[in-house]
Parts: structure tokens; C-alpha cells; sequence
């Protein structure tokens, strides 16, 4: 009877080992899934290059200067 009970609790053990080892690899599994999922849309979303936004200055003709009687006024 010492002896079955042995190899019960044994096989218990190893079943419990494989089911932990299976959960394990399931779960490797499906975080990789999730992993290459997301690398892929990231990779075929493709990012618009920003146009470039050109400045002009202003002419010196476009500067105005006038004095309210408070202060002088600069509007470039």
C-alpha cells in the first residue's frame, strides 16, 4: 500500500510539472504572437515624412514704427 501511494503522489507530482511546463510555453507562445503582431503593424504603418515649412522674412518695408505718446510701437 506504501508503495502505491508512492507512485500516486509521484505521478501527481509529474502531472503537475507538465501542466505548469505546458502553461509556460502556451503563455511563450502567445506573448511572442502578440509581439510579432504589433512589430509588424508597426512596420507596415510606415511614418509620413513632415514637409518642411519655409519662412520668409520680412521686408525691411514691412516694419512699422509709431509712438502712441506711451511708448514707441515696433511691429515686425
Amino acid at each position: 500500500m506504501q508503495n502505491f501511494r508512492s507512485a500516486v503522489i509521484a505521478l501527481a507530482g509529474l502531472a503537475f510539472v507538465g501542466l505548469a511546463a505546458a502553461f509556460a510555453v502556451s503563455l511563450t507562445i502567445v506573448i511572442g504572437a502578440l509581439l510579432t503582431v504589433s512589430l509588424g503593424a508597426r512596420m507596415l504603418m510606415g511614418r509620413t515624412k513632415r514637409a518642411p515649412v519655409y519662412a520668409k522674412a520680412k521686408r525691411r518695408e514691412d516694419l512699422r514704427v509709431w509712438n502712441d505718446g506711451k511708448g514707441t510701437i515696433i511691429d515686425l
